[in-house]
């Protein structure tokens, strides 16, 4: 048996009961999204999706699937908060942000070690920040830096100027500096180039994510001999850990291609799948239309997964956080997240109601394989006895 978990990124189904401590009341992604009526999606439908409490649309009279929210626990809505909870491991304290940008003194100890010199070091929008500053850039071999309303250090540099490689080096450097108070999140390396005279980024992004502070399901299912499958950019949020095998895949199509692939083949073991364009692309953009479009070709997918598997095999949909596209937002949004479980041999229309914690992940799927779990897991309400 696999167990095969897609996690469409920044995909939320309504703001979370606390969400007032966020900012974000009234967040609802998949909302915001509907209200575009370009969703066409009949498979996620026929799974559930609809049928989940709160979500005020047309319900799927026999949903193949079963299905319910999960409400975060963890004291942040950043992505690599939401994975680890996902994965078991649950974040008491938010990562730092820095709304000023960087204190200098830590600049300056990172530029050192680097051996550069940054420009901005403010809060910005990634197009937005390259757009005004590349050229400078380009003039003087000056990489970068900027943050967001998530916990982030983000260098951006153009291919032409700094290569990838030492794109990548400074970032890793900068990372071993970002400990104790300045601990953030993730540090990314946002490299870009220039396409029709405009500054465009590439599919090139690289993560370095924080090290996590105790053990994963990951960690729980490798450590017993199962086959632990990473694809998307699952590798940088966990920092590997406990995987067998990974796929650093750049796109949606190329993530969820992999994951038919993998889906094909027979193995007892976990695939933990991130799709992250609909956060990247178009949440953080406020294009609900582009979200909507990437949300569509998800759910013509799904067929061919399903497909792929094996009939003891078990897939399970769900979401980081959300990234409503309502204007003027650009970040994170503090929303539940979907869950649905579907197998061929499980039951189906289980309505799972509201479970506190993304946890419920990663409890399922330890109980699903007989190892030790928390109290969270639903495998008991959607097993056939």
């Amino acid at each position: 048996m696999k167990v095969i978990t897609l996690v469409i990124d920044g995909f939320g189904i309504g703001a979370a009961p606390d969400a007032y401590k966020f900012n974000d009341e009234g967040a609802n992604t998949y909302k915001t999204v509907a209200e575009t009526k370009l969703l066409k999606l009949n498979n996620l439908f026929e799974l559930g999706l609809n049928n989940i409490d709160g979500i005020n649309l047309k319900k799927c009279r026999q949903p193949k699937g079963n299905f319910g929210r999960m409400e975060e626990l963890s004291a942040g809505k950043d992505t690599t908060t939401g994975h680890w909870e996902l994965a078991g491991l649950i974040v008491d304290k938010a990562f730092p942000l820095f709304p000023h940008g960087f204190p200098q003194n830590l600049v300056s100890e990172i530029e050192k070690k680097c051996n550069v010199k940054f420009l901005g070091n403010e809060v910005a929008s990634g197009t937005e920040i390259i757009e005004r500053l590349g050229k400078k850039h380009i003039e003087t071999g000056m990489p970068i830096l900027y943050t967001s309303a998530d916990s982030v250090f983000q260098v951006a540099a153009h291919t032409s100027v700094i290569s990838l490689e030492k794109l990548y080096d400074i970032c890793k450097k900068a990372r071993e500096e970002l400990t104790g108070d300045y601990c953030v999140g993730r540090v990314i390396a946002r490299p870009f180039t220039t396409i029709n005279n405009k500054f465009v980024r590439t599919n090139d992004r690289k993560d370095f994510s924080v090290k996590p502070f105790g053990k994963l399901i990951t960690d729980k299912l490798s450590d017993k001999g199962y086959d632990v499958i990473g694809i998307g950019k699952i590798e940088d949020i966990i920092c590997f850990q406990g995987l067998t095998e990974s796929y650093h895949t750049h796109t949606n199509e190329e993530g969820l291609n992999k994951t038919i692939e993998i889906a094909k083949r027979k193995f007892d073991g976990f695939v933990f799948v991130n799709l992250v364009e609909t956060d990247s692309l178009y949440g953080h953009r406020n294009d609900a239309i582009g979200y909507a479009g990437a949300l569509n070709r998800i759910d013509e997918k799904i067929p061919e997964i399903i497909s792929a598997m094996y009939k003891e095999d078990i897939l399970i949909i769900t979401a980081d956080h959300g990234c409503d596209p309502r204007p003027p937002v650009t970040d994170h949004t503090r929303e539940y997240v979907p869950l649905i479980v579907y197998g061929s041999e499980l039951k189906k229309g289980v309505n799972l109601g509201t479970i506190k914690g993304f946890t419920c992940m990663a409890d399922t799927i330890a109980d699903f394989f007989m190892l030790p779990h928390g109290n969270n897991s639903v495998k008991d309400e959607i097993i056939k006895k």
